[in-house]
């Protein structure tokens, strides 16, 4: 695959553009799951559940558009505001309150007035309640003190007294009665928080599609800074294999360890130009002593970590001379390897090392002298490698049910030029499959 377009048109990020967007998207994924436990988020859901019930709805719509007049409580008042501003009412209320018109009532009832041999009253008393007897105001309160209306009004006026009525008065009659309910604090605060910056975060991450997926489960990262992950060594399976040996058919000799160095924030594999005895296989022979000219190194991390599926990434380069691999490997003979990173002399290639099944990719149009990240993601059904942000190559899962760990070396094949160069490895990370 030729990444130069991509790369050129901006289609394949630059690592560290790549490697921003991931960080960004670790903190949006760890921010995400701070409010999924927060209570502000069970207290939305909760408010949420309330307001979208058919009655809250309704009670709502009816605090805001519902008219005065058009409740119990309104009319009431309404009609009883009528009832008592009527001249006759007024008439009849006022008789109520004069003195003079309930003496002359008391007067009627203890026939008095009928009786004119009676001096219990003055002369001019009774003329005064004569002219009463005789006018239009003692016949208005005769009329409205046997009406159904002076009946409907003491009843109105008994029940608008009340307490109750008082308080459903009161509530109905507020133009602002929303904003002053119950009700509106709750809704008031389920805006409040349905506004909130991480609520609405939340939510509409929650609708993103993220193509990485294992981001949400972190399980290993190595930053380079110290030896602690690595060991020399193939991580072989099986005891009796002389671990860290080269082949007599190349250059090297692997050197155990001592030319990897960790400084700088990276690991670097060195492949160096120097005279070294050590065991090495030979096809016919066996294990041999075997006299190198150039050393190198092979490091894996089999002691501290191994997993199987999820996803591998790792920030990656090489220079100079030689073949350099970084992948993963279950350190049994015969088994699959899986290569995130491998220059083979002349090109850039990744995929799976597996008999029937390998599979490489060539990687053209890279600059060599660049880092870049290296992504492998391992499926229940797929294997993908990526560089950067760019898919290169996708194919069924055909890696057997067990865990693999990292293996980086660097190596001198006989029937090429010798010569010194570096593997170097910035950082890696690992997470695992969210399922």
């Amino acid at each position: 695959m030729n990444l130069f377009t991509a790369r050129l048109t901006g289609k394949m990020l630059s690592a560290e553009q790549f490697e921003k967007n991931i960080h960004d998207m670790q903190e949006r994924v760890k921010r995400w799951r701070a409010i999924e436990k927060s209570p502000e988020l069970a207290e939305y859901k909760e408010l949420k559940a309330i307001i979208e019930q058919s009655n809250f709805q309704e009670k709502m719509s009816e605090m805001k558009n519902r008219k005065y007049s058009d409740t119990d409580e309104g009319r009431k008042m309404k009609t009883l505001d009528r009832l008592s501003s009527t001249l006759r009412m007024k008439g009849y209320k006022y008789a109520l309150e004069n003195e003079t018109f309930q003496a002359f009532l008391k007067s009627q009832e203890n026939g008095v007035l009928q009786n004119r041999e009676d001096n219990s009253i003055s002369a001019s008393e009774r003329r005064m309640f004569n002219m009463i007897y005789r006018s239009a105001f003692y016949k208005n309160y005769q009329k409205v003190a046997n009406s159904p209306e002076l009946k409907h009004l003491m009843e109105l006026e008994k029940e608008t007294s009340t307490e109750d009525f008082q308080k459903r008065n009161a509530f109905w009659a507020d133009a602002k009665r929303w904003e002053h309910s119950e009700e509106y604090k709750t809704y008031n605060r389920y805006q409040e928080l349905a506004n909130s910056e991480d609520i609405k975060f939340y939510f509409e991450s929650r609708e993103e599609k993220i193509d990485w997926a294992e981001l949400f489960r972190p399980s290993f990262e190595d930053d380079m800074s110290s030896s602690k992950n690595w060991k020399p060594g193939y991580g072989y399976a099986n005891p009796a294999m002389k671990d860290g040996h080269s082949r007599t058919s190349e250059l090297q000799a692997y050197n155990g360890g001592k030319n990897t160095f960790f400084a700088e924030g990276r690991m670097d594999l060195e492949t160096r130009e120097e005279s070294k005895k050590a065991v090495a296989w030979d096809e016919k022979k066996g294990f041999v002593e075997h006299v190198f000219n150039y050393t190198s190194d092979v490091m894996n991390t089999k002691e501290v970590f191994m997993q199987e599926s999820g996803m591998f990434m790792a920030k990656v380069r090489s220079q100079g001379i030689g073949h350099h691999f970084f992948g993963l490997t279950t350190g049994k003979q015969g088994k699959p390897m899986v290569a995130l990173y491998h220059f083979n002399g002349n090109v850039h290639q990744l995929g799976l090392v597996d008999g029937a099944h390998t599979k490489m990719v060539d990687l053209t149009g890279m600059l060599r002298s660049l880092y870049h990240v290296y992504t492998f993601r391992w499926t229940k059904t797929e294997l993908i490698w990526y560089v950067n942000n760019m898919e290169v190559l996708r194919m069924p899962n055909t890696l057997p049910k067990e865990p693999m760990f990292f293996l980086a070396q660097s190596w001198l094949p006989g029937n090429e030029a010798g010569g010194t160069g570096k593997l170097k490895t910035q950082w890696l990370r690992v997470f695992k499959s969210v399922d």
